[in-house]
């Protein structure tokens, strides 16, 4: 049962604008990434390029590289920051994937399907280590700080996101605490950076750190809906997966609020008890359609989206910014 959400005929945005203005910038990130993921250790690269090499869109490095291009940084330390962002993502996919006992990651097996849970979780932290590396080769005692702290932050959200999984009392509130922590903060972290090496004032450090902040939690809304509402292709993972797991994402704590207190039990038999019969997807996917659970959640990723595009409005207009306001759009219309 697919989710048809009625929206506006506009031309689907596009990254490329973002992917032409880094592009250069992008092969260095690249080159550094593959030779970064190099070790005597065969297993290293193997699982590392599996998930690196896998047709991620790079979105969060290729923030880092045009938020330093925006403010026109003239070095070379925001592509070493680019590639330690990429590092910290991937790392975080190696340990989410075990945590959540996954299968997919980008429409392949995941890593921990082919190597094991021990492997995954091991290559995610020597990516994790390589990352801090790079960090403190880039000299600023000031981007280390926020990388540093947001990957402490992105840990906080995944124990916080154990503690919420399967509770169905979860408040709309506490789930977007755990999605700033688990999602927005990397995004957050990759747009400051830049703007921090080219000791730009705080106010623009600040503007940078909200865009990205709330393109993230614009970003993970949208995952939450099509998880319900997509298709397999489009996530990269199996439709319902969320579901299957138990997690309580935005779609599920607005349909257990409005719902009666038989579709409360629905929620509660299937999410906590994980009691899942077949035919239950498509239910979970038809209350969420009587109570408007993922046209809301949509709405509320503009909403977010808005103020990130409005954190640009300091910045003089330029093809470069024109591109950062493309990615929001481009985030969103991915529900389309």
């Amino acid at each position: 049962m697919a989710v048809v959400i009625p929206f506006e005929s506009h031309p689907q945005p596009t990254i490329d604008g973002l992917i032409q203005r880094v592009a250069a910038d992008m092969e260095r990130v690249n080159a550094t990434i593959l030779s970064r993921t190099g070790s005597d250790v065969t297993m290293i690269p193997e699982v590392a390029n599996h998930l690196i090499s896998s047709g991620g869109k790079r979105l969060r490095p290729m923030l880092t590289l045009a938020m330093a291009r925006l403010v026109n940084f003239p070095g070379d330390g925001h592509v070493k920051l680019a590639a330690a962002v990429e590092f910290m993502h991937t790392a975080t996919l190696l340990h989410d994937d075990v945590v959540d006992e996954s299968e997919m990651r980008r429409g392949k097996l995941a890593a921990r399907m082919l190597w094991g849970n021990e492997a995954s979780v091991l290559v995610g932290d020597f990516l994790l280590g390589q990352a801090f590396k790079m960090m403190v080769e880039v000299g600023s005692l000031r981007a280390l700080d926020i990388l540093s702290s947001a990957a402490a932050v992105i840990a906080e959200g995944e124990v916080m996101q154990l503690s919420a999984a399967k509770n169905t009392s979860t408040t709309e509130d506490e789930y977007l605490s755990v999605i700033r922590a688990k999602t927005a903060e990397l995004f957050a972290a990759a747009c400051e950076v830049g703007p921090v090496l080219a000791q730009r004032p705080k106010a623009e450090q600040a503007a940078c750190r909200s865009f990205g902040m709330n393109l993230g939690i614009a970003f993970q809304l949208v995952d939450d809906s099509l998880d319900y509402g997509g298709t397999a292709a489009r996530l990269g993972k199996n439709v319902g997966d969320d579901f299957r797991e138990g997690k309580i994402t935005l779609p599920v704590v607005l349909s257990f609020r409005r719902g009666s207190e038989s579709e409360r039990e629905f929620w509660r038999r299937t999410l906590e008890q994980g009691d899942i019969k077949d035919g239950d997807l498509d239910s979970a996917i038809g209350l969420m359609t009587k109570h408007r659970a993922l046209e809301d959640t949509i709405q509320r990723a503009r909403h977010y989206g808005a103020i990130a595009k409005d954190a640009l409005a300091l910045f003089t207009d330029s093809p470069m910014k024109t591109a950062l306001e493309d990615v929001v759009e481009f985030c969103i219309a991915r529900s389309n």
